[in-house]
């Protein structure tokens, strides 16, 4: 079925903010400066399907192709390739949206259903290249003009870069972000990628572990299991309908896991299980990296645009760091950019909104569509800066050439203080012990994202510890992760923690809150970092995730560490725990600050 759309909207022009200045526009030229200001434009939208073989199985994947108008054998545009988030479809709003946007930009926009999801075939394998990028290189074989569509559709009007080779881009959010990496790792025709708040090591996001950390965010050993977001992954895969006839049959495994393929499955048991073997517990951890862009980064080549959420609990700005790095590291193009909202919100006015399209009108929508302008249409327009982020208190993203450093360290001292010199450190030892039920509340819960009653942040008495620091005589500007090397006592943890069963392991929750004048404390952004300690005879690091805040004059910053936490699976057992201070040795909390001190 096909149907004609015709959009029109003002002439616009690209600018940059560039910390509180507007810088000039952006200059444009030939088709792209045609094709991204024209006063009207028009496209047509087909749905399609494809059969492709996928995990040892023929499926079908659900499409609509976006048609800009104008756009033949002899004119041809360059494609934009998009899928869903998780538990989504290509109706969705924000999937539907990409393939709008861009097609009223000139651009040939293939939007589907990831497998498993909508009216799309095969099992859920959270993003297995393997599998879910192989699938998509099917698509994008349609784009080359080298294979129909079930119907006979065929595409001879998207730019080529050689025979059977489109010129293609891909932009989508969470798991269709995820799906971009997979992708470019095994079919390097893709040219251009926009992962927008995604993970790169789904084992980390589902059961993070954020110290003995061995690559970017993973850590050797198992973490603490984030039972919320996951079980709400599981309910939602689950969720989808097995009743529709037009759903491909493909599309349904075992009674355990009707939709889940079965290491996904069984991923997913072993982390609510709460149990952590040690034969088990690796084939968990291997899974998780194998489908996440941790395990493939090397294979990819495409231009990377990374753009993560500040107000995300479930994939935190750590994770777009690590495969920024990454990349970085290894010489594919790459830039970031840490925008205000996640999956946890975080959505202020004038930010990008897919659904609304506000691609020129939003600092993240321009750098968008410079990236695709660049890579897809080959013009010579600047993409911006390195490192870009969002702040509150000024107009405007402020910018770097990296992300910044570690830069001041305080310490944890014995009478409760934080202080910004090992001399001002007094000797004392302090204890916490955690209760069978959690005691602590930081990231907003599942109630708090589908609009239900989500209490603030909390912490019961006698289960955290927090050191605060004076209040502070300036501005102090925080924009990065924080980091904290710790030594704690804990006998009773000792005498288990060599069990064999990662479980026996210490656990406890770090943060930072922002304290006002008046005593009211804020978490920001309410993220916390959990910690499975391998080894509590011995020092250890903790990183924080990251942040971007501006800790006022006058207020106080507090580090925490915590027995519990809600959206978490805790201790096993009473596990009551000492922190010492001394000058000599004591602990350390590292910030990258980049305006002022903290005192």
């Amino acid at each position: 079925m096909s149907r004609a759309v015709r959009r029109s909207r003002s002439r616009k022009s690209f600018a940059y903010v560039a910390g509180a200045a507007l810088a000039a526009p952006l200059a444009l030229t030939g088709a792209a400066h045609a094709a991204t200001t024209a006063a009207a434009s028009e496209y047509t939208v087909t749905a399609l399907k494809f059969t492709v073989a996928a995990g040892g199985r023929s499926c079908t994947v659900d499409a609509d192709l976006y048609r800009p108008a104008g756009a033949d054998a002899a004119h041809p545009a360059p494609a934009v390739l998009a899928t869903n988030g998780f538990g989504g479809s290509k109706s969705d709003g924000s999937t539907d949206a990409i393939g709008k946007a861009f097609a009223s930009r000139g651009y040939v926009g293939l939007v589907y259903s990831g497998l498993g999801f909508g009216k799309s075939g095969c099992l859920i394998t959270l993003d297995d290249p393997a599998i879910d990028g192989r699938a998509a290189t099917g698509l994008i074989d349609f784009l080359a003009g080298t294979r129909a569509a079930d119907d006979g559709t065929k595409a001879d009007f998207v730019t080529k870069d050689g025979n059977g080779d489109p010129r293609v881009g891909m932009i989508g959010g969470s798991y269709g972000g995820a799906i971009q990496l997979a992708t470019a790792a095994v079919d390097h025709r893709v040219d251009g990628l926009v992962p927008l708040i995604t993970w790169n090591d789904l084992s980390y996001a589902l059961d993070p572990n954020n110290t003995a950390t061995s690559k970017g965010v993973s850590s050797d050993t198992p973490g603490v299991f984030k039972w919320q977001w996951t079980n709400g992954f599981y309910l939602m895969g689950e969720g989808q309908t097995i009743l529709a006839p037009s759903l491909d049959p493909s599309r349904f495994g075992n009674l355990t896991c009707l939709h889940f393929a079965a290491r996904a499955c069984a991923t997913i048991r072993l982390l609510n299980s709460g149990r952590y073997p040690a034969d088990s517990a690796g084939a968990m951890l291997d899974y998780a990296r194998s489908v996440s862009p941790v395990s493939y980064l090397g294979k990819v080549k495409a231009p990377t645009l990374l753009v993560q959420g500040q107000t995300d609990s479930l994939f935190n700005l750590n994770e777009a760091t690590a495969t920024y790095r990454t990349l970085e590291a290894q010489g594919t193009t790459t830039k970031m950019i840490w925008q205000s909202w996640g999956h946890s919100g975080g959505q202020v006015p004038g930010e990008l909104d897919l659904n609304e399209g506000n691609l020129e009108t939003s600092y993240v929508g321009q750098r968008v569509l410079a990236w695709f302008d660049r890579y897809l249409r080959h013009s010579s327009t600047d993409t911006g800066p390195e490192f870009a982020y969002y702040r509150d208190w000024q107009s405007g993203y402020g910018t770097a050439a990296a992300v910044p450093a570690l830069s001041q360290k305080v310490y944890l001292s014995g009478d409760g203080k934080l202080v910004d010199n090992r001399s001002k450190v007094t000797r004392g030892s302090r204890q916490y012990a955690n209760w069978l039920v959690p005691t602590s509340h930081s990231e907003s819960s599942l109630a708090g994202i589908v609009g239900l009653p989500d209490p603030e942040p909390y912490d019961t008495h006698g289960t955290y510890l927090g050191w605060t620091s004076a209040p502070l005589t300036s501005d102090v500007d925080v924009v990065g992760a924080p980091r904290a090397t710790l030594k704690v006592v804990s006998p009773k943890t000792e005498r288990v923690q060599n069990s064999g069963d990662a479980a026996d392991k210490l656990v406890l929750f770090a943060k930072v809150y922002d304290v006002a004048p008046d005593g009211s404390r804020t978490l920001v952004n309410r993220l916390v970092s959990p910690v499975r300690v391998p080894d509590v005879t011995r020092q250890f690091t903790v990183q924080l995730p990251g942040i971007v805040h501006r800790y006022r004059a006058g207020h106080r910053l507090e580090f925490v560490i915590a027995a519990s936490d809600s959206a978490y699976f805790g201790n096993r057992g009473i596990k009551p725990v000492t922190v010492v201070s001394a000058p000599d040795d004591t602990g350390v909390l590292e910030l990258p600050v980049v305006a002022g001190r903290v005192n």
